[in-house]
């Protein structure tokens, strides 16, 4: 895989990653609901108006854009395992950003997806 197709893919996982934030964001600003029949649409209407849930689908679109520019460059079973950086990136942008939980166990898991990844893209 050479740099800018590795620069490519990248950059899909990024914004995938950052899709997933905006969303989590986006529902911390709405807050906890439940949907049912009688309150879909309000509850619909209020994540479709909610600008961080907007951005974030916004990231997905033009992540799929990405991703598609990507797998025209790599085989799929190089490309999909890279998808796992964003598992690392969201749990360390999840701490900081929102104050979830980092424990010993989680990082473990993530030197095991790191080191996957790696050795993935060394194939």
């Amino acid at each position: 895989m050479n740099a800018l197709t590795f620069s490519i893919i990248m950059t899909g996982v990024l914004l995938n990653a950052a899709a997933q934030l905006l969303l989590k964001a986006g529902t911390n600003a709405v807050g906890h609901f439940e949907l049912s029949a009688q309150n879909i649409v309000p509850v619909g209407m209020k994540l479709a108006l909610e600008p961080h849930i907007a951005g974030g689908i916004a990231c997905y679109v033009v992540s799929v854009a990405v991703w598609i520019v990507g797998l025209s460059r790599v085989d799929v079973s190089v490309a999909y395992p890279m998808l796992s950086v964003g598992y690392v990136l969201n749990a360390v942008a999840a701490w900081y950003l929102f104050g979830e939980s980092f424990t010993a166990q989680k990082f473990v898991g993530i030197a095991f997806i790191v080191l996957g990844v790696f050795l993935v893209a060394r194939s």
